[in-house]
């Protein structure tokens, strides 16, 4: 894909995800942010059409699960990031769906500590997903 469509591809999944965003209560940015472990100005430029910084696919599940996505908006929204980039998305089943799964974990009481514990139970999750074979 050439660079300018890559550009493109960029600009669109990310115009649907500021859509998105912007249909949630206010204060989703910062949510967000804090969810990831990240500042402010991080979310702004992975989420805003106007920066050519792409999405990290290790990020999507975070941002799917704090912005309450739909499945006809999470559908939406892979087909044009797996446009944007063909073969990056996570070994998760995203190219289907997902479903959210609650769990109840302690509370370490330390930002760092909580996120490093959601990011080792994801990536256990994405482990058996992978050795179960995917979503067939």
């Amino acid at each position: 894909m050439a660079r300018e469509d890559t550009e493109d591809a960029i600009i669109a999944y990310k115009s649907i995800l500021a859509q998105i965003i912007d249909n949630r209560p206010s204060g989703m940015r910062q949510r967000l942010a804090t969810e990831l472990g990240k500042h402010r100005s991080f979310v702004t430029q992975i989420t805003s059409p106007t920066y050519a910084t792409p999405l990290p696919a290790r990020h999507l599940a975070t941002i799917f699960r704090v912005c309450h996505f739909s499945a006809t908006e999470q559908e939406r929204f892979l087909d044009a990031y797996q446009t944007a980039h063909p073969g990056k998305l996570p070994e998760l089943g995203f190219a289907e769906k997902l479903r959210q799964l609650s769990i109840m974990v302690p509370d370490f009481g330390d930002e760092r500590k909580n996120r490093l514990l959601e990011e080792a139970i994801s990536d256990l999750v994405q482990k058996i997903v992978a050795i179960s074979g995917g979503t067939d």
